[in-house]
C-alpha cells in the first residue's frame, strides 16, 4: 500500500513539474512575441560610437587616453565638436597631449571647444574667438560685484566721469553704459571657473573687439568703470542708459539765456566856435 502511494505521488509531482514547465515556457513565448511587436512598431534609432570622459576632468589637465571611452549615442543629438577616431583626438600617439579648458563630468562628450589643440596649453588665448582680444580692467569690491563674478560671465561696463563743458555750458558728472554684455575670461591671473573663490578681484579680463579696446582704455584713463553682473538666462539687449546728478535727482536744468550786448552807437562832433557861443556839429565817424 505504501508503495501504491508513494508511486502516485511521483506521478503527481512529475505532472506538477511538467504543467509549471508548460506554463513558464508559454509566459516565455508570450513576452517575447510582445517585445517583437513593440520593436516592430518604434522606429529603429541609428547609433554612432563617440567618446565621453571616463574620470572627472578639470581645467589644465592632459587628456589622456584612460581618461575616456566609447559609449554609443544617438545619431540624431550628436553635439558639435564630437570625437570617434582615436587617431584623431590622440594625434601621434598623445606625444603632444591636449589640455582641458572647460570642466568635463563623467559621461560627457569630449568636444572641440572643451580641449586645445595638441600640445597647446591651457590659456586665455585658447578663450578667445577670431577677432576677439584680451583687456583688463581694474576692480575693487564696490566695482567688481563684492567677489561674484567668475570666468565666463557677462558684464555691463558703466563709465562714471566728468566732461568739460562746451561753449555756455558748465562741466558735469554723470554715469553712462558703454559696453554691455561682455564676456569675462579671467579673474585676476585664473581663467578657471572651478578655480575662482568668491575673493573680490583687482582686475578682471573681458574679451572684446580691436575698437572695444580703445574704447575701454580712453574710459579706464579718464574715469571709473563698474560691472554689473548680466543673468545667465538674460538674452536681453541693454540699451542707451546715461544718468548725471540732475537726472538723478529729479532737477530740471534751468535754460542760460544769452543777452548779446548791443554795441553803442557812436557820435563824432566838431567844435566851432560863434562868438561867444560854442557849437558841436555831428559829422561821420571815422575809423
Amino acid at each position: 500500500m505504501r508503495g501504491l502511494f508513494a508511486v502516485v505521488l511521483l506521478v503527481g509531482i512529475g505532472l506538477a513539474g511538467f504543467a509549471v514547465h508548460m506554463a513558464q515556457s508559454y509566459v516565455e513565448k508570450y513576452q517575447s512575441a510582445l517585445a517583437q511587436e513593440r520593436q516592430s512598431r518604434e522606429p529603429a534609432i541609428e547609433l554612432t560610437e563617440i567618446y565621453v570622459a571616463s574620470s572627472e576632468l578639470k581645467y589644465g589637465d592632459k587628456l589622456m587616453p584612460e581618461n575616456v571611452k566609447l559609449v554609443k549615442w544617438p545619431k540624431d543629438s550628436l553635439p558639435n565638436g564630437w570625437y570617434s577616431d582615436a587617431a584623431i583626438l590622440f594625434k601621434n600617439e598623445n606625444i603632444r597631449p591636449r589640455h582641458i579648458v572647460r570642466p568635463i563630468e563623467v559621461g560627457e562628450p569630449i568636444l572641440r571647444v572643451k580641449i586645445t589643440k595638441p600640445g597647446e596649453a591651457a590659456g586665455l588665448t585658447t578663450r578667445l574667438d577670431k577677432g576677439m582680444r584680451a583687456f583688463a580692467i581694474r576692480v575693487d569690491v564696490a566695482s567688481g560685484v563684492s567677489g561674484f563674478l567668475r570666468p565666463g560671465d557677462r558684464v555691463d561696463v558703466y563709465w562714471t566721469g566728468s566732461v568739460e563743458g562746451l561753449a555756455n555750458e558748465d562741466s558735469r558728472d554723470f554715469t553712462k553704459l558703454i559696453q554691455a554684455g561682455v564676456q569675462l575670461i579671467a579673474i585676476d591671473q585664473k581663467a578657471d571657473v572651478e578655480g575662482v573663490k568668491g575673493n573680490v578681484a583687482r582686475t578682471v579680463t573681458v574679451a572684446v573687439k580691436p575698437e572695444q579696446v580703445a574704447a575701454l582704455a580712453q574710459a579706464q584713463n579718464s574715469g571709473n568703470l563698474s560691472l554689473a553682473l548680466v543673468g545667465a538666462q538674460d538674452d536681453t539687449v541693454a540699451e542707451s542708459i546715461e544718468v548725471d546728478q540732475n537726472k538723478l535727482l529729479g532737477i530740471k536744468r534751468a535754460e542760460k539765456k544769452v543777452v548779446e550786448a548791443r554795441q553803442e552807437e557812436r557820435v563824432c562832433t566838431i567844435r566851432t566856435r560863434r562868438g561867444a557861443e560854442v557849437v558841436e556839429i555831428p559829422i561821420p565817424c571815422s575809423n
